[in-house]
């Protein structure tokens, strides 16, 4: 059972459940999408509104409050050594079609809450917000520092985090609520590269494929256009006449192949949970290709596999395995440039990866890295501390024992000393950067009530 103090502060929360989900809502109605830097904004007018709101909600409350240049802020209060930091993030991913509602619009229906950054990120750092300010209000006298970080670029480059790192101290204990219940012990690498990749010509060549947005996203439209040489146009027409993919348009104009696909977003950590339309596109342009040209749309639609056998480096350790997903694709002259962002096990070294995707390239031929960028694997044992609190804390207050995750996903755990990414809901709400991503308004509350316990615990171990 929580001590008596845990009891106050949770019962606190309970008491400003109405003001937390106010807030949340307007938090979630800035749409925070990385834009153009502004002085003291680096990612964008709207990410710096975010950022502000929450900073002048501390200010309010009396917290400690910094801002670093706009790259992220944090609030704080207590005294003490011991560092207590929940690591949240306020900038979301660019918003698809299909939404039910409004993407910025923070709509309740039935129970929860229908926004862009609904569960990721907006929706646990608001909890972990309130959490921190329910324990100064109730016991002031913690005997440790309570910080809450708002990160403004994790979905585009932790730039923000990498920013706050360089100045600020590490804490005893760090969380990032920003993946599973309890936490998640271990993050696979994340290695995020461009192939440049010559397109196909002959009888069928290709002149272009765009589509995506992040390469942690899976791509969900796409456009490629082709050229179709008189001494084929009948074969490759009586195969159009066969075309099956219901999700892919094509039409002709002129000797100018032009072929429209839709496919479905999701987080590129989970590439088999959405639709990859540019894959689409690539499969098909497989399918109809002369005899002579197969090999050549065939490794190009390898390269997609998403456990990464196309580039060479598909595997696993006992932890974990790889996933491959190319989130965007764009045209350079007679050259594809693939960025792929691939999630490789908790045991391996990226350089390694590296080499052998270079080797396998190279044996392929006219495939080449444009560029890359490694995120290197995090892991903590089963023992540790800050793992073992967080696990017990669940379970008092859910009764079920869960053993930890491994994560595809990438958190700002992987960037700080002394972190890991813990939950942030439960069954019914929606996926992260998916269409009608959503949050109930039941567990909004529920997490920041664990949040608080699991703080006031941590300043205790």
């Amino acid at each position: 059972m929580p001590d008596a103090t845990v009891t106050k502060i949770q019962d606190w929360l309970r008491a400003h459940e109405t003001e937390l989900l106010e807030q949340y809502q307007s938090l979630l109605q800035i749409p925070s999408i990385e834009g153009a830097p502004e002085p003291n904004a680096p990612f964008g007018k709207e990410n710096r509104l975010a950022l502000d709101l929450m900073l002048n909600l501390a200010k309010s409350w009396g917290m400690k409050t910094k801002d670093l240049e706009g790259f992220c802020g944090y609030a704080e209060f207590g005294q003490g050594e011991r560092l207590i930091t929940m690591f949240g993030h306020l900038d979301v991913v660019p918003v698809g079609p299909g939404w039910k509602f409004d993407p910025f619009s923070a709509t309740i229906d039935n129970g929860y809450v229908y926004s862009r950054g609904a569960t990721d990120d907006k929706g646990p750092t608001i909890a972990a917000f309130f959490a921190a300010r329910a324990i100064q209000e109730v016991a002031p006298e913690i005997g440790a520092r309570i910080r809450t970080v708002f990160g403004c670029n994790e979905e585009s480059g932790f730039k923000c985090i990498e920013h706050y790192v360089k100045t600020e101290e590490p804490p005893t204990y760090g969380m990032a609520p920003d993946a599973g219940w309890p936490l998640i012990q271990a993050e696979k690498g994340i290695a995020t590269f461009v192939v440049k990749a010559k397109m196909p010509s002959g009888g069928l060549t290709m002149t272009s494929l765009v589509g995506g947005q992040r390469p942690n996203i899976v791509i969900d439209s796409a456009v490629g256009t082709a050229l179709v040489s008189a001494e084929f146009r009948a074969e490759i027409e009586e195969k159009l006449a066969k075309q099956w993919d219901k999700n892919l348009t094509v039409a002709f104009d002129g000797a100018n192949l032009k072929l429209t696909a839709t496919g479905k977003a999701a987080h590129g950590s989970w590439p088999w949970g959405g639709d990859n339309a540019a894959v689409r596109i690539l499969r098909f342009m497989m399918e109809i290709a002369p005899a002579s040209q197969k090999k050549d749309y065939e490794d190009l639609f390898e390269t997609t596999h998403i456990g990464g056998s196309g580039l060479g480096i598909d595997g696993r350790d006992d932890i974990s395995e790889l996933t491959n997903n190319l989130g965007i694709v764009t045209t350079e002259g007679d050259s594809l440039m693939m960025t792929f962002n691939v999630r490789y096990p908790v045991t391996w070294n990226g350089e390694d990866l590296r080499s052998r995707l270079e080797t396998f390239l190279n044996e392929l031929g006219a495939y080449t890295v444009a560029r890359w960028d490694d995120s290197k694997p995090l892991y903590f044992p089963l023992d540790h501390p800050l793992v073992k609190t967080v696990c017990d804390v669940y379970e008092e207050e859910t009764g079920e024992r869960k053993k930890p995750g491994v994560m595809g996903g990438g958190t700002y755990a992987r960037a700080v000393p002394n972190s890991v990414a813990i939950g942030t809901g439960w069954q019914g709400d929606g996926e992260a950067h998916q269409t009608d991503e959503r949050l109930k308004i039941e567990h909004l509350f529920k997490m920041s009530r664990i949040y608080a316990h699991i703080i006031w615990r941590l300043a205790h171990v």
